[in-house]
């Protein structure tokens, strides 16, 4: 078992099967040595953990437990796609788009939930990222966030 896979585990995270697109699109794409990981968001059994906009019908750290469990669902996409998560050499990019109540500006909060996981899982160097964390009056199916990721692989 890797590393990742080990602290994952450690973390108490069993990573799910990768969920299935809800449209016409693939989950992830290789091109080179990235893989581009299609939106995901915090479904756990096919269910969304949370719907509304965070600022009224979530708070800041449901928010944050949101995006945490939407790149759980992200790095089961990326593993299906490479097999093994030793063969990645670096997390690029997050893309967040977080579903905000009016007023609502803690975008960059609600998405620490995500990128500290990473962190966490494949070490500073390796899973510090850039990132953006944007707000949106409306996701798909009502989910409070959404996260597409790019990662580079050997």
């Amino acid at each position: 078992m890797n590393t990742v896979e080990q602290k994952l585990i450690d973390l108490g995270i069993e990573l799910p099967e990768a969920p299935k697109p809800a449209a016409i699109y693939v989950p992830s794409k290789s091109f080179g040595n990235l893989v581009y990981v299609s939106g995901q968001d915090c479904r756990v059994n096919n269910i969304l953990k949370y719907t509304g906009k965070v600022g009224s019908d979530l708070t800041l750290e449901e928010g944050y437990d949101a995006a945490r469990q939407t790149i759980i669902n992200a790095l089961a996409v990326l593993k299906e796609q490479i097999g093994e998560f030793d063969r990645v050499k670096q997390v690029v990019k997050l893309l967040a788009l977080v579903n905000s109540a009016e007023g609502f500006v803690e975008q960059p909060y609600v998405i620490n939930g995500a990128s500290e996981l990473l962190v966490k899982v494949f070490g500073e160097e390796r899973g510090s990222h850039a990132r953006s964390a944007i707000g949106s009056n409306e996701l798909p199916f009502n989910t409070p966030v959404e996260i597409e990721m790019i990662v580079e692989v050997e």
